[in-house]
């Protein structure tokens, strides 16, 4: 196929790039360039998306049109240029555009208001995503495939979400863990490599509609016992409450001084994604994930300043206040 990738040098979309590289595709990346470089042998158009001729050295056909985007200017500009050119074209979402945890758990549940805004916060996030699907289906039609992704993980995931827990049960093998109280809790993480490699089969079927891709589900206790179990963490691992964990100053789900992957109360993140199942998404095992996250993350440095989790000191002061 001839792909553009309306990015190509950030992580998932550098990983699509990648893999359609690796599978003999041409392939063309329309980025500013400042998130890296593209994979060898692909095509790097640099354009900076404000410039009203960001598309100009791409207007051409292209059998398949990858956009990740969640600005809705960029988004609206790219399919003005771009959407009669295009066979097929992926919109990368997000399951953020959902407007109620507790409504259905597919696609058919209900979405946040849309925006009006062409430029918006990391806070209107959902909202703008639902802002690009409507302009995306508008203009494409019915060669629109919509992937809402759940959380992406796995190797190079900037964040740190994802690899918080393997990289801790490495970094203090024997020391005590300790760990949120909500063994219950599901988690969805996808890893970018499977998303890459089925929305590239998805664009050479000719794959079409709105899909749920998200990653399997398993409780949060699972997450951790298989990241112990890869990290090689022997010690105890210490529960604390929710209720205590806020109190102390400890953020769920991501950022500094956090527990990845936690949310307190009810659970937020199961949704079904047996469409995209059924649409051909596969998802490798957990454990081969979570030891690719590792290496990763130890080429990455186990004691370096985290983006997501807990410092070594400040775990200690946590289980310290938690004895007392």
């Amino acid at each position: 196929m001839k792909i553009l990738i309306l990015g190509g040098t950030a992580w998932l979309g550098r990983e699509i790039a990648g893999q359609a590289m690796a599978a003999g595709h041409d392939v063309t990346c329309l980025a500013r360039g400042a998130s890296g470089s593209v994979p060898e042998g692909a095509t790097l158009v640099v354009a900076d998306r404000l410039d009203p001729d960001a598309y100009a050295e791409v207007l051409t056909d292209w059998d398949s049109v990858v956009e990740v985007s969640w600005q809705p200017g960029f988004v609206r500009a790219a399919l003005s240029a771009l959407a009669d050119r295009a066979r097929h074209w992926t919109y990368v979402s997000s399951i953020s555009v959902y407007s109620s945890d507790d409504a259905a758990r597919d696609e058919s549940a209900g979405l946040l208001p849309t925006t009006d805004l062409l430029a918006v916060t990391r806070e209107q996030y959902g909202e703008a995503k639902v802002a690009c699907e409507i302009s995306s289906g508008q203009q494409v039609g019915d060669r629109l495939l919509i992937a809402r992704a759940g959380l992406i993980g796995g190797p190079g995931d900037h964040t740190g979400r994802t690899g918080y827990w393997v990289a801790r049960a490495a970094r203090d093998r024997q020391a005590p863990m300790l760990v949120p109280d909500s063994p219950e809790q599901s988690t969805q993480v996808i890893d970018a490599r499977d998303l890459a490699g089925w929305l590239l089969a998805a664009s050479h079927a000719g794959t079409v509609g709105t899909f749920d891709a998200v990653g399997p589900s398993i409780t949060l206790a699972e997450w951790i016992a298989s990241s112990r179990q890869v990290g090689g963490h022997t010690g105890p691992t210490i529960p604390a409450a929710p209720a205590w964990l806020l109190e102390h100053g400890v953020s769920p789900w991501a950022g500094r001084d956090s527990l990845p992957l936690w949310i307190p109360g009810p659970d937020h993140l199961t949704r079904s994604g047996a469409a995209a199942t059924a649409a051909g998404l596969r998802h490798r095992p957990r454990v081969d994930l979570l030891t690719d996250l590792l290496d990763w993350e130890r080429d990455q440095g186990l004691d370096r300043d985290r983006p997501a989790g807990l410092t070594a000191r400040r775990e200690q002061e946590l289980l310290a206040a938690l004895g007392s």
